[in-house]
């Protein structure tokens, strides 16, 4: 571009422990060679995954750049100096697909504004996957993202949620921190219509992969414990 400025890649990573070549196209695997900027969630698990993705060896020669939900708006336009004389840098963070209920939102809305150019990638989305698995309606559904930490307004973002569901004739579909797995699952029990329909999905992409569908009325005749896992969940009623 006109600005001398690199690209962004938004480059996806693994959802579970197999191979980077088993669920990352091979282009984006090459690609990983020849950038030397990363900006990226947690180091230690890029780290880890550029090593498995063929740079082992390489890794000291690189330069990462932390950005999480605490990085101050300061420290976000430092980043575009990582562009400069067209050098491309690779956003990787924890969520799969980075910019999607992820910090790196903030870098691409960054990018857009300066006109650097956007390069998203092809890679596995544990919401689509759950979407395609779930059997639920994949012709019109929502990303809720996160419900509210606190209990009962936990349980009244459940009801509303449903009663869009309804209403809409649209799949809602939800994602929660792996440690309040167990109690979101409870709590969609509780609050949910016996007859809505309530999909659970985790370590999808992995040999343990979990997708189940049932009404919320078989859900609870049955014994589920979660445990501290990330899951993905969808309703429709």
């Amino acid at each position: 571009m006109s600005n001398n400025k690199g690209k962004l890649y938004l480059v996806p990573s693994p959802l579970s422990e197999r191979e980077p070549s088993e669920v990352i196209p091979a282009p984006v695997l090459e690609l990983l060679h020849h950038i030397d900027n990363y900006v990226v969630e947690e180091e230690r698990t890029v780290r880890r995954y550029l090593s498995r993705a063929g740079l082992k060896g390489h890794i000291e020669e690189l330069n990462f750049s932390v950005l999480n939900e605490h990085s101050s708006p300061e420290e976000m336009e430092g980043m575009l100096s990582l562009f400069d004389n067209g050098r491309d840098v690779a956003l990787i963070s924890e969520a799969g697909l980075p910019a999607v209920a992820d910090p790196g939102a903030a870098l691409v809305a960054l990018c857009h504004r300066h006109d650097i150019e956007v390069c998203p990638l092809v890679g596995p989305s544990s919401l689509m996957l759950a979407l395609m698995g779930s059997g639920l309606d994949g012709q019109s559904f929502a990303f809720r993202g996160y419900l509210p930490a606190k209990s009962e307004q936990r349980k009244a973002a459940i009801r509303e949620a449903e009663r869009l569901s309804g209403t809409l004739k649209q799949t809602q579909i939800f994602i929660e921190t792996p440690y309040r797995s167990d109690a979101l699952f409870q709590d969609f029990l509780a609050c949910l219509m016996p007859s809505t329909r309530l999909c659970v999905a985790k370590r999808l992409c992995s040999d343990e992969q979990y997708i189940k569908t049932y009404e919320v009325s078989k859900w609870k005749s049955r014994k589920v414990l979660l445990g501290k896992e990330p899951c993905v969940f969808l309703i429709l009623k």
